[in-house]
C-alpha cells in the first residue's frame, strides 16, 4: 500500500501523515526533509545558490540516508544527523531554488522511488510532486489544501515567536516557486482526493485520511 500524500506547506501534511502511518502500521517518508538536506549541504559546502549548474554539478555528492519510522523519522547527509539544521530559517528561505533545479529533482526523486519500493508494510510518503511525478502509481493520493491564512497561523504557531502575516506572505511566495518551477511542480494528481483541512483540527484531517486508506485496503 502506497498512498501519496501531497499539497502546499502549512496544510499539515507532515503532522498528518506520521500520524496516519503510525496509526496504520507503514513505513513514512517526508520527501521535503530531502530537499532540505540536500540545500543545508549546499549551503554548507559553500556551493552558490544562484547558480543553477553549480547546483547541478553538486547533486550527487551527497549521501543522503532516510529513517521511515514514522514515531522518530532521521535524516543524515554523509553520517551526519541533519534533522535539527534544516529546519533553520537559512535552508527554508533556499530550499525552493535548490529543488528547482532538475539534476536534483533527479537524484532526490530515484531516492525517494527506491526507498517505497523497499517498503515491506507499505510507505505514506508526503511532498509536493508524489502523487504526480514521483509515484504516479500510488494506490492511494491525497491532495490537502487550506486557506493561506490557516496555513501561516498554523507555520507561524510551529515556528515559535515568527509574525503571522510574514510567514503568510514567505508561504504565497513559497507556493509560487514551487507552482510555477519547470522540474515537478506543485500540482494536484487528476485521480488525488483533495481534502480542505482550513476548518478541520489535525485529529479529523488524521481521521479523514485514515478512512481513505482503510477503504481503499477494503477495495472500496
Amino acid at each position: 500500500m502506497i498512498v501519496a500524500i501531497d499539497g502546499p506547506a502549512g496544510t499539515g501534511k507532515s503532522s498528518t501523515s506520521k500520524a496516519v502511518a503510525a496509526q496504520l502500521g507503514l513505513s513514512y517518508l517526508d520527501t521535503g526533509a530531502q530537499y532540505r538536506a540536500i540545500t543545508w549541504w549546499m549551503v554548507s559546502n559553500g556551493i552558490d545558490i544562484d547558480d543553477p549548474s553549480a547546483i547541478a554539478a553538486a547533486a550527487g555528492k551527497p549521501e543522503i540516508v532516510s529513517g521511515t519510522d514514522p514515531e522518530g523519522p532521521a535524516i543524515t547527509v554523509d553520517g551526519v544527523d541533519v534533522a535539527a539544521p534544516i529546519r533553520t530559517q537559512e535552508v527554508s528561505s533556499k530550499v525552493s531554488a535548490v529543488s528547482a533545479v532538475p539534476e536534483v529533482r533527479t537524484r532526490i526523486t530515484e531516492l525517494q522511488r527506491s526507498i517505497a519500493a523497499s517498503a515491506e508494510q507499505g510507505i505514506v510518503v508526503e511532498g509536493r510532486d508524489i502523487g504526480t511525478t514521483v509515484l504516479p502509481d500510488a494506490d492511494l493520493k491525497i491532495f490537502l489544501t487550506a486557506s493561506p491564512e490557516a496555513r501561516a497561523a498554523r507555520r507561524s504557531g510551529e515556528l515559535k515567536g515568527s509574525d503571522v502575516h510574514s510567514t503568510r506572505e514567505a508561504l504565497i511566495k513559497r507556493d509560487a516557486a514551487d507552482s510555477s518551477r519547470k522540474a515537478s511542480p506543485l500540482a494536484k494528481a487528476d485521480d488525488a482526493v483533495e481534502v480542505d483541512t482550513t476548518e478541520l483540527t489535525l485529529a479529523q484531517v488524521i481521521e479523514c485520511v485514515v478512512t481513505l486508506v482503510e477503504e481503499k485496503r477494503a477495495g472500496k
